[in-house]
């Protein structure tokens, strides 16, 4: 991409997320986040904009197959506004319905005459787009589940091996459709009727949480903090298994809680609002700076039992050492449970994801010092790897004593025996793990 500059359309804005991730590994939610907060685009573009560059992601595999049947020049040797702009087309001829083929191949075009210095791409472009349009009844498929549902292969084996090979392709699929955007009533401000009344007056689609009688899945609201009932803390966003991580903890009003790893702060304010504001939760992160989010989300919410603090969570500080009636750990991981929210998570490597065990291992340890006894340790991650979820929790047990697993009951998932793994083809929520853990008096 030859400049840099405020985008002028929706999948101009798509295009200039693209080419940042690819050409400085940026994050896509990040970069996405940034390019739309400098734009100038409508909700409704700025919708587009995200469908688009997540939906080329989550299936870049699969089009960098198609691109390599219908396109003379190898990948490799494309410009990559070139490369993702006719990606970007084959996606929507393929993905979005509402997109009709012609709007499809002129707007990717149109992207390739503005953005490539090579005035040939145009014409290569529009050569590549149009036969693929001609042949989008019979498009050829990869013999590989790899490929045709955009996962590395080494991801499809360890999929595959956590399930016992029964439902790998349901899962990867899963991976790559559009999370629901949910959110929950906040108590301290108003009820779930009120809430419902004015989300709908503001011209959002509201529909009913099937797990919680105050939570609501919500579409065409555009940029929610646009909205004055986000602005006034009406809400809060949050997936389902994350607010079931804390129903699992069963904060209550008048404890002192402790979250470990607690930034962007989800579950401190959820606990927060279980506790009516009553009671004392220490929120802590290692980045002073991510503190932050926390702050303005509880001023905005209501909340005001909540403290921040910046904390490596695997120092052991003796002043809290049996303080907390409750302490969260919720752990650095792989994240190989939000691929559908973070498309990228995928392309990690194997190697990475080391350490992970033993960082989270550290972390569990530590926090379990700071349980008063008879107090609940809940360790949960956002992946589904049972090397970083039950292995942890079961040499962790094995190893330290002085705590049991704790049966706990989930809505529509139903009795857990101390720990649970959810799976979003499965429950319909992230990829998330969970265990509660009581300590003894003894």
């Amino acid at each position: 991409m030859a400049r840099r500059e405020q985008p002028r359309s929706a999948r101009d804005a798509a295009l200039q997320v693209l080419v940042n991730c690819q050409r400085r590994g940026a994050w896509s939610d990040s970069a996405l986040s940034s390019t739309l907060a400098a734009s100038r685009l409508s909700g409704r573009d700025a919708a587009l904009a995200s469908h688009i560059c997540y939906g080329v992601q989550q299936n870049q595999m699969l089009l960098d197959y198609w691109l390599g049947v219908f396109c003379t020049v190898p990948i490799r040797k494309l410009e990559p506004a070139v490369r993702w702009a006719m990606e970007m087309g084959m996606y929507q001829v393929v993905f979005l319905e509402r997109v009709p083929d012609a709007a499809a191949v002129n707007e990717s075009v149109e992207l390739v005459r503005r953005y490539s210095r090579n005035p040939n791409s145009t014409r290569l472009a529009n050569g590549v787009l149009r036969s693929f349009v001609r042949r989008r009844e019979a498009l050829p498929q990869p013999d590989s589940l790899s490929v045709r549902c955009s996962h590395p292969q080494w991801l499809v084996e360890q999929f595959a091996k956590e399930l016992g090979g029964e439902g790998v392709e349901a899962l990867l699929r899963a991976n790559n459709s559009r999370p629901p955007t949910v959110i929950h009533c906040n108590p301290l401000k108003t009820t779930p009727e009120e809430l419902k009344d004015r989300l709908e007056r503001e011209g959002v689609q509201v529909e009913p949480s099937p797990f919680f009688n105050d939570s609501f899945f919500i579409t065409g609201s555009g940029a929610l903090e646009e909205l004055d009932s986000f602005r006034e803390g009406w809400f809060q966003v949050q997936d389902t298994a994350s607010r079931f991580a804390v129903l699992a903890a069963a904060p209550a009003a008048g404890m002192d809680v402790l979250d470990v790893c607690s930034a962007p702060g989800g579950k401190s304010l959820r606990a927060a609002m279980m506790m009516e504001n009553r009671g004392s939760i220490l929120a802590c992160d290692l980045q002073e700076k991510k503190l932050q989010r926390i702050r303005t989300a509880a001023e905005r919410l209501g909340v005001c039992c909540i403290t921040e603090r910046a904390m490596d969570g695997r120092v052991f500080d003796p002043a809290m050492e049996k303080h907390f009636d409750l302490v969260l750990t919720d752990v650095p991981c792989s994240g190989l449970g939000i691929i559908r929210k973070k498309p990228d998570i995928r392309l990690k490597q194997p190697e990475q994801l080391q350490a992970l065990p033993s960082i989270q291992r550290d972390i569990l340890d530590n926090a379990s010092r700071y349980v008063k006894p008879g107090g609940v340790l809940l360790y949960s991650t956002c992946t589904v790897l049972r090397r970083e979820n039950q292995d942890v929790v079961q040499a962790f047990l094995a190893d330290c004593g002085g705590f049991d697993l704790e049966p706990f009951t989930l809505p529509k998932v139903g009795s857990c025996s101390g720990m649970i793994t959810l799976w979003p083809h499965i429950h319909g929520t992230d990829g998330f793990f969970m265990a509660k853990l009581r300590k003894r008096y003894d």
